[in-house]
């Protein structure tokens, strides 16, 4: 049987050589993290005779509340990691899992939650075992390699992206630190009153805009920014990480519209195969937001997202009312 080594990482020159081939498990992203107030990264990483054949980023999120508890922690993990090509993954995940998970423990994490895992049933066992619920969530990505973005509209869209278009809506990259901050600002607002979603620090999109994996986008009309979305260009295919819009203040110019298909035009410009949308809303029945995207030409699949709190009434309440 094969012999693995597992340890915890907070910094970065304690680290061996990491895997490459996934930003979001990244050695890149951790610097980014680390040099960001308000989070804490942590890499799992497991290693077999001191040579790496699986790691795990896992963002810890410091947060405040209006309701308590008013200062909290946040554990967030895309994916289920990265692993060595000849490495034995239903071997090193259940490990990996189990040493973060006892690691965030320890730390007082209020909830840890993992999301787009890239099959449904990956890794329930060992999840259940630790204590993890399972939610089942909608997620919801466009196709760009068998149909153009805009082949998948209606006509009454693509009129409406050209009457915007010539209107003077324009959209350009945000690489300046003012426009990083406009942006910022943007992201602020508009997620002031989303409890869950968690806005980074405006160091953690101005770092991402130097790196070639990353793209901060904002839309503007007569240079004033009504719009604006993060993507992330990983493995063959794009994910809009944040995306932010003045819906209500420019109801009349559509900028919900202009920047959602900005990114699926972005997306398909760099060859990318699926846009993936990390957040497509919380798992009700009726979610606007949710409808809205599917109306890009989307498809839904769902998925299992895992959280497990430290209270473990939380856990139990969870447990009963998602019973599988």
């Amino acid at each position: 049987m094969r012999k693995y080594e597992v340890e915890i990482y907070g910094k970065l020159e304690e680290m061996p050589h990491l895997l490459e081939g996934d930003f979001f498990h990244s050695l890149e992203l951790f610097q980014i993290l680390e040099k960001t107030p308000g989070i804490t990264p942590f890499m799992a990483v497991a290693t077999q005779e001191n040579k790496v054949v699986g790691q795990m980023l896992v963002i810890l999120y410091h947060r405040k509340s209006l309701f308590p508890p008013y200062l909290y922690t946040h554990a967030h993990a895309y994916g289920e990691g990265l692993y060595a090509p000849d490495a034995e993954q239903n071997a090193i995940f259940p490990l990996l899992l189990r040493s973060i998970t006892i690691h965030l423990h320890k730390r007082l994490c209020f909830y840890i939650e993992f999301s787009r895992m890239s099959k449904k049933m990956l890794g329930y066992r060992e999840f259940r075992k630790l204590g993890y619920v399972p939610i089942a969530w909608q997620e919801i990505h466009n196709s760009l390699h068998s149909k153009l973005p805009q082949e998948r509209l209606s006509d009454k869209q693509i009129a409406m992206i050209e009457k915007m278009k010539k209107k003077g809506i324009s959209c350009r990259e945000a690489t300046s630190p003012e426009d990083i901050h406009r942006y910022h600002q943007l992201l602020k607002n508009y997620y002031r009153l989303k409890l869950r979603r968690f806005v980074p620090d405006e160091t953690f999109f101005q770092k991402l805009s130097t790196s070639s994996n990353a793209r901060n986008v904002i839309i503007t009309y007569k240079d004033k920014v009504i719009g604006g979305y993060t993507c992330i260009y990983n493995q063959g295919n794009a994910f809009l990480w944040f995306s932010a819009f003045k819906r209500k203040t420019y109801i009349h110019l559509h900028p919900d519209t202009m920047t959602i298909w900005q990114a699926l035009s972005d997306a398909q410009e760099q060859d990318a195969q699926h846009l993936h949308f990390m957040d497509a809303g919380l798992p009700l029945k009726s979610n606007l937001y949710r409808e809205f995207i599917l109306g890009f030409g989307g498809k839904p699949v769902t998925k299992f997202r895992w959280f497990r709190f430290y209270p473990k009434v939380i856990n139990l309440l969870l447990h009963w009312l998602y019973k599988d």
